[in-house]
């Protein structure tokens, strides 16, 4: 036996291996050659009377042989065995199945539809709009001056284009109108950016509703009534409004509104050592909102000698931490299952 014989011989003993199809013909090919009257042992007993040449070469294949043989035939029985097992296990179908719980909706997500039930009950629908916005559709067409600090790249997400991360989904509205004549009835909420720390009550990516009502006579006694509608509807009948002059540039005149704290009932001072959610004010901030200014009605080709209107918006998260007494914000963004299912209840 030469060298090169032995190697042809183990080339077609691994070849036998691989294409086997079952555990008898992997044994039969065991006993063919590494069994005690197989070919190897025979081969290794007539290695006194080969060429010393070949001598080394003939060792070192016949152990290569023995060897790579012997771990092929392993693990092909190992593998015909597990598939044997697999293909009789029993299959017993009057078992119950395994039902993978049901998932609920984030409270970012509830806040949310409930809202929109909320305004679809007054008429309004929703508007979208892209999260990357220009300059003019997110200022300028906004009323907001040129030197506003919103503007400064310390609060706002700037893209190399000069486009940037929407901080408010008020540029929905200037889409609207300048695609549709009045009557405009809508809400827009939506993911904001901005470049808050991420503390407690702050973060760098947040949610928005803002809302648009344009006709002909709708005053701020239409605010105020439709907002105090919406936190009685979301917030419980008891609730009470207050709204406090303030101002923003897209809006004329502009007030913030606050409801009452529903943990103390608005009155801290019967809650024992005072409220924390309410800071002991009885009040809690919601948002801003006031008549749209008419240079904005000018932005988008409206009259705004025959053309009122008002505006309004609400951070989801800020109505998420009041609605359900969350204390800290982060709390929404940690996906943490034990958290969310307190929630869910």
């Amino acid at each position: 036996m030469k060298a090169d014989d032995l190697q042809a011989l183990k080339d077609a003993a691994l070849t036998d291996a691989c294409a086997a199809q079952t555990v008898e013909d992997l044994e039969k090919i065991r006993v063919k050659h590494l069994g005690r009257k197989g070919l190897l042992p025979e081969i290794m007993k007539s290695l006194k009377d080969a060429d010393p040449a070949e001598r080394p070469a003939i060792g070192r294949i016949a152990n290569e042989l023995k060897q790579e043989l012997a771990s092929l035939l392993e693990s092909r029985r190992a593998a015909f065995q597990a598939q044997t097992a697999c293909q009789t296990q029993a299959f017993d179908d009057t078992l119950p199945g395994q039902w993978r719980p049901l998932g609920t909706r984030h409270p970012i997500s509830q806040i949310i539809e409930e809202a929109v039930r909320i305004f679809a009950t007054l008429g309004f629908t929703v508007a979208d709009g892209p999260d990357i916005e220009t300059e003019y559709y997110n200022f300028d067409a906004l009323n907001t001056p040129g030197n506003h600090p919103s503007r400064d790249t310390q609060d706002t997400f700037w893209l190399e284009s000069g486009e940037l991360l929407r901080t408010q989904t008020s540029p929905v509205q200037i889409r609207v109108m300048e695609e549709q004549k009045p009557p405009v009835r809508i809400i827009a909420p939506g993911r904001c950016y901005r470049r808050d720390t991420t503390d407690a009550t702050h973060s760098s990516n947040f949610h928005q509703i803002e809302g648009l009502y344009v006709d002909r006579d709708v005053s701020m006694a239409d605010l105020k009534s439709d907002i105090s509608y919406f936190a009685r509807q979301m917030m419980g009948p008891d609730v009470k409004v207050r709204f406090r002059p303030h101002f923003f540039p897209f809006t004329e005149p502009s007030v913030e509104y606050d409801f009452s704290c529903h943990v103390c009932g608005g009155k801290p001072a019967l809650a024992g050592r005072g409220c924390r959610l309410c800071k002991n004010s009885g009040w809690i901030e919601i948002s801003g909102a006031g008549m749209v200014n008419p240079k904005v009605f000018e932005k988008v080709g409206y009259d705004p000698e025959t053309t009122t209107g008002y505006a309004f918006g609400m951070g989801v998260e800020r109505i998420a931490m009041v609605k359900y007494s969350i204390q800290d914000i982060r709390l929404l963004y940690d996906n943490d299952i034990r958290f969310l299912r307190q929630l869910s209840g």
